[in-house]
C-alpha cells in the first residue's frame, strides 16, 4: 500500500491539471498489465525461453518486479520490468530539470524493457514509460527506440509508422516534436553516432506549454517544438490515455521485425560486429540514461536497474567499417537522424 508520505498537495496547480484522484492506482495497474502482455508475448515468440520473476522491496519505499529471459532460441537476454516507487525527496537528476519538485516527496512508477536478440539482424531495441508524482507537479515520460546492426530500411519505416500512428490518435505534433527528441536523446556525443534509427522520447509531459520540454533550447527538438508552440492545454486524462496508447503500439512495432529477421543465417563476421556494436549500447546507458542514473540515485536494485546491459559484447580499437558493406551503410546512413516515414534509401 502507499502511504500519505508522497501524497501530491495540488492546491499549487490549477484545477484543470489536476491528476486524477485515483491517478496513482490507475497509472500502476497499467504498468504491470503492460509488462504482463509484453512479457507474455515475448515468451510465446521466442518459444524457448521462459521468464523468470523476481519481486523486489525498496527500503525506503516501493518495489518492482523484474523479469528476465535469458538464453531463449531469439532472444540472448530479454528483461521487462515493472516497478513502482516512492519516498520523501527527490535525486538530484530529477531537481535538475524540475526544480520546483523540491522539498516534496515523489511517486514514480514505470515499465521499461531492453531486448537483445540472438540473431545479429534482428534489432535491440528498448522500451520506457513513465509516471511522476512530487508535491504540487505531475509528469509523464518515457518512449521507445530500435537499435539495428544491420541496416534495413523498412524495418526502420515501419517501426516509425507504427509509433506514429498511436501518436496521431491523441495530437498530429506529437509524433514530430517527441521523434525529432529520441534523436537528439539516443546520440552518443563522444561518439558523434546515434544510438540507432530513434523512435519516440518524451519528458516532463504535463499538459502545458511547448511539447519540448528537455536540455537543449537550440536543437531541431526544440526549434520545431517552438513553431508548433504550445498545443491547446492537455489534461491527466490526455496524457494517459496518450502513453497507454503508446505502450500498446510496441508489440506492432517490433514484432513483425522480429519475424522477418530471426531466420536469416549468419556467420562470426556478423556476430562480432554485434557484439562490437552492443558495447556502444553500453556506453550509452551507464554514461547518458537518465533512467539509469534515476534507478541508481535512489537506491533501486541494481540487478533491474542494470539488466539492460547485453549478456555478451566486445570493444574494438580504432574499428573502422569496410567500404561498401552493410556495415558501412550503418555507419554512414542508419546512425544519423532521418525522415524514416519518408524515407529511400540511395541506390533507389
Amino acid at each position: 500500500m502507499l502511504t500519505n508520505s508522497h501524497t501530491p498537495t495540488v492546491d499549487a496547480v490549477p484545477s484543470k491539471s489536476l491528476p486524477a484522484t485515483d491517478a496513482q492506482t490507475r497509472v500502476s495497474q497499467f504498468m504491470k498489465q503492460l509488462q504482463d502482455e509484453i512479457s507474455q508475448a515475448l515468451a510465446e515468440i521466442d518459444g524457448a525461453g521462459k521468464f523468470h520473476e523476481d519481486s523486489w522491496e525498496r527500503p525506503e519505499g516501493g518495489g518492482g518486479r523484474s523479469r528476465v529471459l535469458r538464453d531463449g532460441a531469439i532472444f540472448e537476454q530479454a528483461g521487462v520490468n515493472f516497478s513502482e516507487v516512492w519516498g520523501s525527496h527527490l535525486p538530484a537528476s530529477i531537481l535538475a530539470q524540475r526544480p520546483e519538485a523540491a522539498g516534496h516527496g515523489f511517486y514514480a512508477t514505470g515499465t521499461s524493457l531492453v531486448l537483445h536478440p540472438r540473431n545479429p539482424y534482428v534489432p535491440t531495441v528498448h522500451l520506457n514509460y513513465r509516471y511522476f508524482e512530487a508535491g504540487p507537479v505531475w509528469w509523464f515520460g518515457g518512449g521507445a527506440d530500435l537499435t539495428p546492426y544491420y541496416p534495413f530500411a523498412e524495418d526502420a519505416t515501419h517501426f516509425h509508422k507504427t509509433l506514429k500512428q498511436a501518436c496521431d490518435q491523441h495530437h498530429p505534433e506529437y509524433y514530430p516534436v517527441f521523434k525529432r527528441w529520441c534523436d537528439e536523446y539516443f546520440y552518443l556525443k563522444h561518439r558523434g553516432e546515434t544510438r540507432g534509427i530513434g523512435g519516440l522520447f518524451l519528458d516532463y509531459q504535463d499538459g502545458q506549454g511547448n511539447l519540448y520540454r528537455g536540455p537543449n533550447p537550440n536543437g531541431e527538438a526544440a526549434i520545431y517544438s517552438n513553431q508548433v508552440g504550445a498545443p491547446e492545454q492537455r489534461n491527466w486524462e490526455d496524457l494517459f490515455a496518450f502513453v497507454q496508447g503508446c505502450g500498446r503500439a510496441f508489440l506492432p512495432a517490433y514484432v513483425p521485425i522480429v519475424q522477418r529477421r530471426h531466420e536469416i543465417e549468419y556467420g562470426d563476421r556478423e556476430r562480432n560486429f554485434q557484439l562490437y556494436r552492443r558495447g556502444r549500447y553500453v556506453e550509452f546507458n551507464l554514461v547518458y540514461d537518465r533512467g539509469t542514473i534515476f534507478g541508481l540515485q535512489t537506491n533501486g536494485r541494481t540487478e533491474s536497474i542494470l539488466m539492460s546491459l547485453p549478456p555478451l559484447v566486445r570493444w574494438e580499437y580504432g574499428y573502422q567499417p569496410e567500404p561498401n558493406t552493410p556495415e558501412a551503410e550503418l555507419y554512414e546512413t542508419f546512425l544519423k537522424p532521418q525522415d524514416w516515414l519518408n524515407f529511400k534509401s540511395p541506390e533507389c
